[in-house]
């Protein structure tokens, strides 16, 4: 009998000069995978540098986690640009965070677009098209992350790229199978009880409950917690438990060549 596992991974590495997101060191602990920031939407080099280092000491798989240049919006803008200027924006911060990890004495093993450009990579198959030719060009072994059943992993799929289907304990579900936009007032998923029984089911049934009830059929290889929200911690710490606690083993859903 084979036994369940998936992969937990957060949005991390997103502090910025001064200012201080997140706590990244403690969630560290608990996650398998860490998408950093590569200093467009958030992040800088001196904080790629020290996250990079972290992860490496907690044994925790490596991914560049590109935005849109938008500091001030958080990466959660959407910007009006070519497919080639998505393809170039991708390759520059994979490569930036390449390099970081390159001087730690590691290397990426995945790579996950953010907020604005993660979404609409789920729903517009030519800038899904350029994601997944940048990964496919910076390193083929690459893993791409992305929504289940979207876009952007049949792109990665199509490139002939290992792709984890994504999943999140933390947002809610429209009947299309895409994000409820955070704009909305049930964007997010705050009751840790909620969530924690929403993750099992997605694990163990492959189902999430739309906001209108209805069931979707998706796939987990890996579940995101957002490390920008004031509870990450106290979030992640709650579902790494109640997916030790029924058996399903984290970390283990996909490995990297």
């Amino acid at each position: 009998m084979s036994v369940l596992s998936v992969d937990l991974n957060c949005d991390l590495g997103e502090s910025y000069g001064l200012y201080k997101i997140g706590n990244d060191e403690e969630v560290l602990k608990h996650i398998s995978s860490a998408n950093i920031a590569c200093g467009y939407h958030a992040g800088d080099h001196n904080v790629m540098m020290e996250t990079v280092k972290m992860a490496k000491s907690h044994g925790v798989k490596i991914g560049a986690h590109p935005g849109f240049p938008d500091l001030h919006g958080f990466g959660r803008r959407e910007i009006n640009m070519s497919p080639r200027e998505i393809y170039n924006l991708t390759v520059y911060q994979i490569g930036a965070l390449s390099a970081v990890a390159k001087a730690c004495g590691t290397k990426l093993v995945h790579v996950k677009p953010h907020g604005a450009l993660y979404n609409m990579a789920a729903k517009d198959k030519l800038i899904a098209d350029a994601i997944a030719e940048a990964v496919m060009d910076m390193d083929s072994e690459l893993v791409l992350f992305g929504l289940t059943g979207s876009w952007l992993v049949k792109a990665g799929e199509e490139k002939g790229l290992k792709v984890a289907h994504e999943v999140f304990a933390d947002r809610n579900y429209q009947p299309d199978g895409t994000l409820t936009p955070r704009s909305s007032a049930n964007a997010m998923v705050h009751d840790e009880e909620i969530a924690t029984e929403r993750l099992l089911r997605m694990v163990r049934e492959g189902k999430i409950q739309a906001v209108d009830g209805t069931d979707l059929e998706i796939k987990a290889d890996t579940i995101c917690i957002h490390g920008d929200e004031p509870h990450a911690l106290n979030f992640v710490k709650k579902l790494k438990q109640a997916l030790e606690y029924e058996g399903i083993a984290v970390g283990k859903s996909w490995v990297a060549k």
